[in-house]
This record gives structure tokens, C-alpha cells and sequence, in this order.
């Protein structure tokens, strides 16, 4: 694939230079397992492997096929998102089906298990394996919470093994032990310690569940495990056998947990009409959230600073067998994928690009770049600087489509219901009228006077930028610039500005966004000149100012004449006798 191609692709994916490591094996090949991706979709799911790009000849040499031009790039390089890929889950639920368990005599369970031992079970353990759909959140270094929807499913692994006593013999008594029977009992899915879905025993349990009006919450995977044993005492009486059976059992219970949002959203929109017949609108959401299409055909849209992509939960990458006398360690069959979210430096965008909507407002909580969250060998397109976490984002457009209105989460499958706000959705937009003219000058400066009112009724607009800005609020912000100056209305809706060098002077008036304010107003400008001969006592300090410049020629010139008329014609020109 040639140059052009490859970066014609490498843009249409989002693609950004990452390299990435890996902490056991590479994952497999894209394609050579039925995972229910295709090869591409496989290729892109990988931030974490190792990127060490080969050519198609050599990798045709390596593996007898060649790639695809989508495999190619993932080879080099990550890919990312603008919206979070239905990728990682099919992965994780395909490949969860290859995750089995060792047996009654061996434990498989991951590095990171929480092992539980008793009398008969041991290294017995129930852990999560993946929630999804989910997106683990980047906020901060420090802060990465795991968003999940409020109906999906918990995927988890449960294992043990059961140690049976040896036999012993004495003189004249023989003990033997035998297994009769083990078993998952029962698994249970509990939000908060409430349970909230149930399944009979599996080794593999797929719990569906499903959580409304709620926030934060705690996810614990439990599980009972229970053993039953037989004991064979025999006693040598000589010509007889007295025999003794009893049975012994055990249960342990064996869970996990993980902290998770639950992530619900609910939109608030504000909408205004532009004078030209333009639209605006404004979404809100106290969470994260992607962005939102304008038109029923989905091609005007508008993101925010979030960005996704797909990596392994490294903890699954090896396994642990153990047994009576061996602890082994292989290579995972199994490796749940999972979406994350960073902002990323391309900040906000609104598309299409040239002629599509324009983005006006942005406004949500500055936050530090969460650089140090992302891990070793990841390189991404990641703020790293402190960012804005676009709780809110407003655009202008020719077209809104108010029914076709669709707010994305960050979480997939995951849309916001549209809320009407307490104040209403609706804003005024009207004209305003600004002027500027020369209120008071002399011969070195002037004083401009700059008047802000409402073109539609008159009545005066007053500026106080000095609040925070809100999503509505009764006091207006904005301001006028002039002549290098900020400055703002007083409550008649006049600003007075000194100036004392002459020029043409162009007065801006910059409102504050239709959000917080109804009416609220478009911009406008006026221009004024100022020069010194405009005024009487400018031209008497003009003329002023050239007769005392010229005062020295006039007094030679003056001095000249009069030496001549003294000296007279015959006293310069004196003929020879």
C-alpha cells in the first residue's frame, strides 16, 4: 500500500501513533480466530500491543498471507475512535467461551485472584472477567472510573479445587477418603449487597442485569462453593471387618467486587433563533458524554473533547494452575477487551468541518491531563495539559432538526433522554444596536462615548462580564473592546474611553453566549475618527505650534533686511578709483 493510501486511511480511522507493549504474548493474529470480528475489526482492537511494524513482504513471508490495509496500519500504530466501538464487547463475549476450568483436583484463576482456603477447598475464587458495555473514564491521573450502562452483563470466572486427605493405615485400622461430590452452588450479582441477578452454579456465570436511579455503586460477584467427602474407616478384627463410613463436607463463599458508575444520562437542550435565520443549540449533561447529531440524516454533528480506544485488561494476559504439589503458569485463552475515553488535544469539533456547524460555547470543569493514567506504552493524542471536560457544548447552524436531536454517551448503546430545562429550552437572539462617537477632545486627547442598546426596543443593554458564566442566570455578561481597551455599560448602557492618539477607531461588542441570558444579542460595531484639526483649538495650536517652529527664520530673515537697509547699496559695492 503506498504512501497516499496509508495516510488517507491512517486519517479516516483517527488513527495516532501509539507503542505500545505487551506483557506476555502478542495477541493472536487478526482473523485465525472466530471471535466474531473480522480481520480488520480485530486489527484496531489492540492499544497495548507491541507496534513493531514489518512490510507485507516479510509478514507474507512470516505467516504465508498477506494483510489487510487496515491490519497494515495496526501494525505500526493505534487506531482510535470518535465514537466507542461495539468491538470490546463482541470480543470479550466470544472470547470468554474459550475460559475453562481446571478440574477438582487444579485451580485456574488469573495473578490478581483473590484465592480463599479451607479444610477440603482451596485456592477457590470468584472474579470478574468483564462489564459490559462499559468505558473506563480518564479524568484525571487518579481518577479513572469504570461508566457502565444500566442494563448489560457481568461475565466472571469461579474455580477451586478440592483437597482429599490422604489414606492412612495402622496396625489393624485403614482410613480412605474419596470425593463424592463438588459444586458451584449458586452466583449471585449484588449492587451495594443487593442482589440483583442470580444464576445456578457455573464455573463461567453470565449475569444480565439491569439498574435504574442510581449513580455510583459497588458490583460484587459472589458464589458458593461446597464439597462432600467420604471417610472409610475400616477396623481388622481378626476373622472380621467392622467398617465406619461418615461424610464430611465444606462450603466457602468467594466473591469479587468493582467500583462502577452507573451511567444514565439525561440531555438539557437550549435552542435560539439567529436574526439571519440561523440556529442555535446548546446541550448540557453533568456527565461525560460524546456528542450530538443535528439533522435526521446524521451528517451535521458535534463532539466534545472525549476520544476512545480498545485495549486488553493486561490482569488476564497469564493464568495460574495449581494443584496438590504445582503451581503453573500459561498463557490466557481468554482476554477481555475494554473502551476507554481520554480528551483528547484535537479538543472539540463540529462537522462537516468547512461548511457545517459552527462551534460557538464550550463550558464544563478544568481538570489536569490524565496522561499518567493511560499506562506504560501508550501513546496517544492525549491532553497533556490541563483540558476542559466540555460538560456543554453550543453550536450555530443553518439547519437544526429539533425531533432528530440525538445525544450520544461515552458509553455504547448508551443516548440521552432529552430534558426540558427548568427555565425553559427557548432564548430570545435579537440585534444590538452599538454607536460611538467623539464626546470631548482638545489638542491631545479625546474622550469617546460608546452606547450599547437593544435594536429592537431602545432600551439599554448593560455589561458586567465579572460573573461566572451559568447556564442562565439574570445578570448579562459580555463586553466592548476599543482602542486596545476591554471596557463595559454602565447601567444607561454608556461606556466612556479616553484616547490620545488620533485614528479611525472601531468599537466590538462581544455578548455573552444566548445561554445564560433572554433576550440575548448578537455582536455589532461602530467606527469613529479622531484627529486634533477637528477641533478650533487644534488648528490654533496647529498654527501655534508652526510659528514657533518657523519664529528663528523670521527673526534671521527680519535681521537680514534690516543689516542691508543700514549698511546700504555704496558700502557693498565700492568701484576701484
Amino acid at each position: 500500500m503506498n504512501h497516499r493510501v496509508l495516510s488517507v486511511l491512517m486519517a479516516g480511522l483517527l488513527v495516532t501513533s501509539i507503542v505500545t507493549g505487551i506483557v506476555a504474548a502478542d495477541p493472536p493474529q487478526p482473523g485465525t480466530e472466530e471471535n466474531g470480528l473480522t480481520e480488520n475489526e480485530s486489527a484496531t482492537l489492540w492499544s497495548r500491543d507491541s507496534d513493531n511494524y514489518i512490510s507485507q513482504e516479510e509478514y507474507r513471508q512470516r505467516y504465508g498471507e498477506n494483510r489487510s490495509a487496515v491490519h497494515q496500519v495496526a501494525n505500526g500504530t493505534d487506531v482510535t475512535f470518535k465514537r466507542p466501538p461495539a468491538t470490546a464487547a463482541t470480543w470479550t463475549r466470544n472470547d470468554f467461551e474459550d475460559l475453562d476450568a481446571g478440574g477438582a483436583d487444579t485451580s485456574v484463576h488469573p495473578s490478581h485472584a483473590d484465592l480463599e482456603d479451607g479444610v477440603f477447598i482451596d485456592d477457590a475464587h470468584a472474579t470478574i472477567f468483564a462489564v459490559q458495555p462499559s468505558t473506563r473514564g480518564h479524568l484525571e491521573s487518579d481518577e479513572t472510573p469504570l461508566y457502565i450502562a444500566p442494563s448489560g452483563t457481568m461475565r466472571g470466572f469461579i474455580d477451586y479445587r478440592v483437597r482429599v486427605p490422604n489414606g492412612s493405615s495402622s496396625e489393624n485400622t485403614t482410613i480412605e477418603w474419596s470425593l463424592m461430590e463438588h459444586k458451584i452452588d449458586e452466583v449471585q450479582l449484588k449492587k451495594d449487597g443487593e442482589t440483583i441477578a442470580t444464576q445456578d452454579g457455573s464455573h463461567t456465570p453470565v449475569l444480565d442485569y439491569q439498574v435504574e436511579d442510581d449513580w455510583s455503586a459497588n458490583l460484587s460477584l459472589e458464589a458458593e462453593i461446597s464439597v462432600r467427602l467420604k471417610k472409610t474407616t475400616r477396623f481388622d478384627q481378626g476373622n472380621r471387618t467392622d467398617v465406619d463410613v461418615t461424610y464430611r463436607t465444606e462450603s466457602r463463599n468467594v466473591s469479587d467486587a468493582i467500583a462502577v458508575e452507573i451511567y444514565d444520562l439525561s440531555a438539557y437542550p437550549y435552542y435560539a433563533e439567529y436574526p439571519n435565520g440561523d440556529a442555535g443549540v446548546a446541550i448540557f449533561q453533568s456527565r461525560l458524554w460524546q456528542g450530538y447529531t443535528l439533522t435526521e440524516d446524521d451528517d451535521a454533528r458535534v463532539r466534545g473533547v472525549w476520544r476512545f480506544y480498545t485495549a486488553r485488561n493486561t490482569n488476564w494476559d497469564m493464568l495460574v494452575q495449581s494443584n496438590q504439589t504445582d503451581r503453573t503458569t500459561v498463557e490466557s485463552d481468554a482476554i477481555p477487551v475494554y473502551v476507554h475515553a481520554y480528551p483528547s488535544r484535537i479538543g472539540p469539533r463540529a462537522e462537516p468541518v468547512r461548511d457545517g456547524p459552527k462551534l460557538i460555547e464550550t463550558w464544563g470543569t478544568d481538570r489536569p491531563s490524565p496522561v499518567d493514567s493511560i499506562g506504560d506504552n501508550v501513546n496517544i493524542d492525549i491532553a497533556n495539559q490541563s483540558y476542559t471536560t466540555t460538560y456543554g457544548v453550543a453550536v450555530r447552524a443553518e439547519t437544526v432538526d429539533r425531533e432528530a436531536l440525538h445525544v450520544a454517551g461515552i458509553v455504547r448503546g448508551v443516548n440521552a433522554s432529552i430534558a426540558e430545562p427548568d427555565g425553559g429550552s427557548e432564548r430570545q437572539l435579537r440585534r444590538s444596536n452599538l454607536t460611538v462617537k467623539v464626546h470631548k477632545q482638545n489638542q491631545s486627547q479625546a474622550t469617546l462615548r460608546i452606547e450599547l442598546q437593544d435594536n429592537q426596543t431602545g432600551a439599554p443593554i448593560t455589561l458586567d462580564d465579572t460573573r461566572q458564566y451559568p447556564i442562565r442566570g439574570t445578570t448579562r455578561n459580555g463586553y466592548i473592546t476599543v482602542a486596545d481597551q476591554r471596557v463595559e455599560t454602565n447601567e444607561s448602557g454608556v461606556a466612556i474611553v479616553t484616547i490620545d492618539e488620533s485614528g479611525i477607531y472601531t468599537a466590538n461588542y462581544h455578548p455573552g453566549s444566548w445561554l445564560g441570558h433572554d433576550p440575548a444579542y448578537v455582536s455589532d460595531s461602530a467606527t469613529v475618527r479622531w484627529h486634533p484639526l477637528g477641533t478650533i483649538e487644534g488648528w490654533f495650536a496647529l498654527v501655534f505650534e508652526v510659528g514657533w517652529q518657523l519664529l528663528p527664520f523670521f527673526v534671521m530673515f527680519y535681521a537680514g533686511k534690516r543689516l542691508l537697509r543700514m549698511l546700504g547699496p555704496e558700502d557693498i559695492f565700492q568701484q576701484e578709483p
